[in-house]
């Protein structure tokens, strides 16, 4: 019987959590959800999104997303608004609240990669980061 090879996915899966052990307690002190803070984060790097686009950078199920984003708009983080000329178009952008809510945690987070950076080492991480996105364009 073949030794089965290493699996992709769950040492990927066991690489996220061990990262964002480093980042989950900022996102409960802020009271934001990991999905929370794709959302915000990428809002604040991209500006206003189609909402499926936004679920598609934000690795987010469209269903999924209707909560995620009906929360931060409750919370006033996130706004919403319908296309003029296509009513089924849906645009998301941060309000100014979801703007300092990103400068508010930025201290956090950056401390929080600098944790990694420590033991991680900064020539690893940026090899990481491209071998993970040339592995995000592979196509099936």
């Amino acid at each position: 019987m073949p030794t089965p090879r290493p699996s992709l996915t769950l040492t990927l899966l066991q690489a996220r959590e061990a990262a964002m052990a480093f980042f989950r307690p900022s996102l409960n002190a802020h009271g934001l959800t990991e999905q929370q803070w794709r959302v915000i984060r990428i809002l604040r790097q991209q500006g206003e999104l189609e909402s499926h686009q936004l679920a598609e950078q934000a690795c987010i199920l469209k269903p999924s997303m209707t909560g995620v984003l009906a929360r931060l708009e409750r919370d006033g983080l996130v706004r919403r608004k319908k296309s003029s000329q296509d009513q089924r178009r849906v645009f998301v952008g941060l309000t100014e609240q979801g703007q300092q809510c990103f400068v508010d945690m930025s201290e956090d987070m950056e401390h929080n990669y600098q944790r990694i950076l420590e033991q991680f080492g900064e020539d690893k991480l940026q090899e990481l980061l491209g071998l993970l996105n040339s592995l995000k364009n592979i196509k099936p």
